[in-house]
Formats: C-alpha cells, structure tokens, sequence
C-alpha cells in the first residue's frame, strides 16, 4: 500500500490540481469575494443581481475589494488541493476496482484529512476578506489568532466543514461517474473535462449549500441569530448568496478540471517517453 500511496503519478495529480485550482480561483475570484460578502453581511446591505452587488462594491469600496485577500485564499487553495488531490488519487491507486461508491468513499476520506490539516488557513484568509484585520499574511494571521482566540479559533467552523467534505465528495464522484462514462465511449477530452467538471459542482454546491452558508458564518466569527431570524420570514434565506456561488464555484470547478485533466495527460506523458528511453 505505501508503495501506491506515495508514488510519482499520485503526485502528479496533486500538482495539476493544485495549478488548475489557482488559476481558476484567480481568474473567478471576484465572484468569490462576491460570495463571502451576500454570506456574511446583513441582508439588506446588498440587493439586487450579482452584477449589480459587484458594481456598488466598486464604487463603494473600490475594485480593489473584488480582489482582497486573494494572496491567502490561494495559498491556502493550493494546499488544500494538493491534499485533497494526492489523498484522493492515492486511495484510489490502492484498489483495482473503480465505482461510484467507491469515490464518494475515498472523498469523504480525503475531504476529512483535508479539513483537518487545512481549517486554520481558511479561516484566516476568511478574516483577511471580510474584516480590516492587523496581520498582512497567512502565516502573521495563524499566530495572531492562536494567540487571540487559541485552537478554538483556528479551527472554528470545523464540524459544518468536516459535514461538507460530502461536497467534494460528490463532486468528485459525480466527475469521475462521467469521466468513465465518456472513456468507455473513447469520446473524453479535456473539453469534455470542463462540462462534466461544472455539473459535478453544481450539483454538490446546490445539495451542499446551506452548510457551507453556516461554515462561512462561523469562520468569519459572525452570529448565526441573524440568519436564523431571516429564515423565519424568508426559509430559502438559508441559500442566500447561492446563485454567486453557483457561478464562481461553477466556472472555477470547470477550468480547473481541465487545466488539471491538460496537466496530468502532458507530464504523464513525458514521463512514459523519458522511461521508454532508457
């Protein structure tokens, strides 16, 4: 087993997922910023469509607040992937068989390890976006914390996040269901790869939602009483916030995979030509 866990293709798949994850969060990433906003702020603050709520931040606060915090988010990003990517893949070279049920398994698994290992830096970054914080870097923002609010703090909001590695979970089951469907068909490509890795987001940000509503709340250290009180009015206030979610997470998810799908074909490639050559 430790011979399959630890190989050179698993890490491939890790590096090209942790690439694709940067650049698509880089080049969506004012949705995201959009996203956390509409999450955490008071509802009336922010009305009407997406666009709209972006172009009153702009004139608000500056385009510079459609790209705040964007330093920690993909640090923490690229860690986070590279998790999840090199534990996912590596469980998977462990079993000869490949299933459905299988890779919502070894999701959750890889999802758990991630969160684990991952949650301070995601509620770093969480406090860098949304607050006028007195550190300028993940790693000033980890000591300040723990000194502040201790472990507590750094790994606030792990429980919702520890119930969302179904979100992966799924996506990545939905996502490799396809993939197997198109290669059995010899039809998958990288642009195949971009469609079937945005319905396999969808679908997991949709089912996913209301506890990643919850898990933002907590890390950005914001009551949750607000949100429960709009939801006695309006119960689908629960998915406020959902559509910028679906967009960035959507469009984000799909150039990922096929920047990561583009990676790993390229480099798995030169290495099969370099070990033939010798």
């Amino acid at each position: 087993m430790p011979s399959t866990l630890f190989s050179y293709e698993t890490l491939v798949h890790a590096m090209a997922g942790a690439t694709g994850s940067i650049i698509g969060m880089a080049v969506f990433y004012p949705l995201d910023t959009l996203r956390s906003r509409l999450q955490v702020e008071d509802s009336n603050k922010f009305q009407g469509s997406s666009l709209d709520v972006l172009i009153k931040l702009a004139k608000e606060e500056g385009f510079e607040s459609w790209y705040k915090g964007l330093s920690p988010v993909l640090q923490s990003l690229s860690i986070s992937n590279f998790v999840y990517f090199y534990t996912f893949h590596g469980l998977r070279r462990t079993s000869s068989k490949t299933s459905a049920l299988q890779d919502l398994m070894f999701g959750i698994v890889a999802g758990s390890i991630n969160v684990i290992l991952t949650s301070p830096l995601w509620v770093v970054n969480t406090r860098m976006k949304l607050e006028a914080t007195s550190y300028d870097n993940l790693f000033q923002g980890l000591i300040y914390l723990f000194k502040k609010e201790g472990l507590k703090g750094l790994w606030s909001g792990t429980l919702p996040s520890l119930l969302l590695v179904s979100n992966p979970a799924i996506q990545f089951m939905v996502y490799e269901s396809l993939k197997r469907n198109f290669i059995a068909k010899g039809s998958f490509d990288t642009y195949k790869a971009f469609m079937i890795g945005a319905s396999a987001k969808a679908v997991a940000t949709t089912l996913t939602y209301p506890l990643q509503l919850i898990q933002m709340r907590l890390r950005a250290g914001t009551s949750l009483k607000p949100l429960f009180r709009d939801m006695r009015s309006k119960p689908l206030a629960i998915f406020r916030g959902l559509e910028a979610k679906l967009i960035q997470t959507v469009m984000t998810a799909a150039l990922m995979f096929l920047i990561y799908e583009k990676l790993v074909r390229l480099v798995l490639t030169i290495m099969r030509v370099r070990l033939s050559k010798h």
